[in-house]
């Protein structure tokens, strides 16, 4: 077996060539612009470690998990769009480095590329690939939808907000264990602990994204400070304060959301600190990253054949960026 940086390695090697060498290069610089920012590669390495859970890992599985990879890459230069961020790890996006018309296209084409690299599989399982790729990434679209309806809503609900949540980041994270599953043979029962397991963990995983945004090192996490705040997106730390200030609180919020002054950052952090918001969010994470162990637990392999994914999933949870 495998450890994630060992496999993260070797998927690097792969990965990191120049996926886009045509004309115009004034479409596909910004692609390979973008993919060389780096990044965790996390959900391609998971889709590797699914797949050795169970058996060898197989070429179809490299080429379903750069697939994944270059999916993931398409939502985020998209989001970055959507959100007007000026970084994306530490550097700048490709919007405002070449404008927001390039960046769609780029995204677009790393879409297209995404499942060239679908149509390579040999094995019998493509039918099912592309259905469970296909819905997901559908559910991501919905969720991004979600999450920026939610920006104009002062009343979002916890339970709308972890819906919108599980569209937008747990279901990639859910499906690249899924579908490493499925191309390791695993049957039915354990594909679906296994993307119950990577649910969970994407809930958890994206509590601790709300929580180093607004509580961060911008110099670890990569991102300016309070990102969220600025643009009033609904995070769990922002819903669980609408949910339990006083009316004193709840009315500062609320002006500081329309106003959007120059310390709106720091005055909302204050509110949240003053109510507890960022210790509930570290409770919060822990439960969502038990639910996960559970049913880690109830695949049916050999207890040290999981160990890989167990140390993964620690490491997610305690990450500072």
């Amino acid at each position: 077996m495998h450890t994630f940086e060992t496999l993260s390695k070797l998927f690097i090697n792969r990965f990191d060539t120049k996926h886009f060498t045509g004309k115009p290069v004034t479409l596909y610089e910004p692609a390979d612009y973008f993919l060389s920012l780096g990044g965790k590669r996390i959900r391609p390495v998971m889709c590797l470690m699914a797949n050795e859970l169970f058996d060898d890992i197989i070429e179809d599985t490299w080429n379903v998990a750069t697939a994944i990879e270059l999916f993931h890459n398409f939502t985020l230069i998209h989001d970055d769009i959507m959100d007007k961020a000026p970084l994306r790890r530490g550097l700048t996006t490709v919007h405002i480095k070449y404008g927001e018309p390039t960046a769609l296209l780029a995204g677009d084409v790393m879409l297209v590329t995404a499942y060239d690299y679908l149509n390579r599989m040999k094995s019998g399982h493509l039918q099912k690939v592309i259905h469970l790729f296909n819905k997901t990434a559908k559910e991501v679209c919905e969720g991004q939808q979600l999450d920026m309806d939610f920006e104009q809503d002062m009343h979002v609900k916890m339970d709308e907000y972890l819906h919108m949540i599980e569209l937008k980041t747990s279901v990639l994270l859910a499906a690249s264990l899924k579908l490493g599953a499925i191309l390791g043979g695993a049957g039915d029962g354990n594909q679906y602990h296994m993307y119950e397991f990577g649910r969970n963990l994407g809930i958890s995983f994206q509590i601790q994204d709300d929580y180093l945004d607004a509580f961060g090192d911008p110099a670890k996490v990569g991102k300016q400070a309070g990102g969220d705040i600025k643009v009033n997106k609904k995070t769990f730390l922002m819903i669980k304060a609408l949910e339990s200030c006083d009316n004193g609180q709840l009315e500062q919020l609320t002006k500081l959301m329309k106003e959007n002054p120059a310390d709106k950052v720091e005055r909302v952090l204050e509110i949240f600190r003053a109510i507890g918001v960022d210790k509930w969010a570290i409770s919060l994470k822990e439960q969502y990253m038990q639910k996960a162990f559970q049913h880690l637990e109830e695949i049916a392999v050999l207890n040290v054949r999981k160990e890989p994914l167990r140390q993964l999933t620690y490491a997610l949870m305690q990450r500072e960026y």
